[in-house]
């Protein structure tokens, strides 16, 4: 077998074999086959595209190169919960402390943020004492135990998709579904989880820009999943503009503890309450959306999501109090009112734009070994559809010192806000789910 042969098969549209696909993957990752080879098999997905089969039997090889987490020790079936990322998303703070306060076992691993995007490790560890390294064994008694734990990746985990996506990135070859949907995947799948439940964003703030995209994105790592005897279902959800109004990690997780008192945002709350209902049905929780849906608003508000939450920080060796004294979160020094300079009604919000905002303010990376300050970011004061005065506060900065460059962000920040005299029709937050069964419109 000759890695050139199988570039010229897949360059001519042919289908590839699974051992075809994993002697390219076991080579490339150990050193056999070089990048260029490889770049040019990529830049022929990318044209030619691959079936479900091909993206599955890639997803495995990836899966194969490294570390497979083995959660056999917990009982029952545990969940999974990823987002392909988005702007003030803190979701995973709240879903997964509400399944696992109705008996689903949540074991997770998350990363970083880096870019306009925050990471879940981020937000967590803005939280005093929080430990988001813990060993396999710690890992599997604490899920065991309290039926929930997040912690970063292993270092060994799906390495030929940090080989094979830093390659993608400087040869043009990301935008290409199935490469998407199998890096992604691998992941899920290498930690072990039993059911896993997919948040994809679609809009200004997101990867995928247009909801067909973002389907098709959906349904190939559904695919993947259900194909390896996974149980996995995907929301499309809209990111046309930020979830929630907090963007910074410790100004996310004191908007995720409101959420949890059921007291959050109408959009967050939302999601999560969705996110968490088609979870449980994978789960085998609960066979109709609707009974769980309302058990999931009864867990947020009679304190047993909450309690589940502090439990969880507890255990990771956080400061718990947090749930109710939220001033133990880090504080920024100082905050900056941005105001409007029109009246109107707001038509949109530039996520995107605000995520990078946040960034310069100090709140994310622009690479991955940038530190990131955890009080630090914004909070919205209007959302699409409200009505504004000139004058009116749009956005709130915290800030660790007031500058020249703080200015400039408000600028842009002011700039990210589209006010017109009309009345908007905002859009819809949940577009899609994404099942074995196919696509339903929401």
């Amino acid at each position: 077998m000759r890695a050139v042969d199988l570039i010229r098969k897949k360059r001519d549209g042919g289908e590839l074999e699974a051992d075809e696909i994993s002697f390219l993957i076991a080579g490339y990752n150990s050193g056999e086959i070089p990048d260029y080879q490889i770049s040019a098999w990529a830049m022929a997905i990318c044209f030619q595209g691959m079936t479900a089969e091909e993206t599955a039997a890639l997803t495995t090889a990836i899966v194969e190169s490294g570390d497979q987490i083995d959660l056999s020790a917990i009982a029952g079936i545990k969940a999974d919960k990823h987002s392909t990322g988005g702007v003030g998303d803190k979701t995973t703070l709240i879903v997964a402390p509400l399944v696992a306060s109705l008996g689903l076992p949540v074991a997770k691993m998350s990363g970083r943020g880096l870019g306009h995007t925050g990471g879940t490790l981020d937000k967590l560890e803005s939280i005093p004492g929080f430990r988001t390294v813990l060993d396999r064994e710690a890992f599997v008694r604490q899920v065991n135990e309290i039926g929930i734990a997040v912690i970063g990746q292993s270092a060994n985990l799906a390495p030929a998709d940090k080989k094979l996506y830093a390659l993608r990135d400087v040869t043009g070859t990301v935008e290409s579904i199935p490469l998407i949907a199998s890096s992604v995947m691998s992941k899920k799948l290498a930690a072990g989880s039993d059911a896993i439940m997919l948040d994809v964003k679609t809009g200004k703030g997101a990867f995928m820009k247009s909801l067909g995209e973002a389907e098709k994105l959906a349904q190939a790592m559904v695919s993947i999943g259900e194909q390896v005897g996974r149980r996995t279902a995907a929301i499309i959800s809209d990111m046309n503009q930020p979830l929630g109004f907090a963007i910074g990690n410790s100004l996310e997780v004191k908007e995720a503890i409101e959420t949890l008192k059921g007291k959050g945002p109408q959009d967050l709350t939302r999601l999560c309450v969705a996110l968490a209902a088609h979870m449980l049905m994978l789960g085998g929780k609960f066979e109709c959306f609707e009974e769980a849906e309302k058990t999931l608003m009864n867990q947020l508000l009679n304190g047993e999501a909450l309690s589940k939450f502090k439990s969880f920080v507890k255990a990771q060796g956080g400061d718990d109090r947090i749930a109710e004294r939220p001033e133990l979160l880090p504080q920024a020094p100082f905050t900056m009112e941005v105001r409007s300079s029109s009246s109107g009604f707001i038509h949109a919000i530039d996520a995107e734009l605000l995520g990078l905002s946040a960034m310069r303010l100090g709140a994310g990376r622009a690479t991955k070994d940038d530190a990131i300050d955890y009080a630090v970011g914004v909070t919205l004061a209007r959302k699409v559809g409200d009505e504004v005065q000139a004058g009116d506060v749009l956005a709130i900065m915290s800030l660790r010192e007031r500058s020249s460059s703080a200015e400039r962000v408000a600028e842009d920040i002011a700039g990210s806000f589209s006010i017109e005299q009309s009345v908007p029709n905002p859009g819809a937050l949940l577009l899609s789910i994404v099942t074995s069964e196919g696509i339903a419109r929401l």
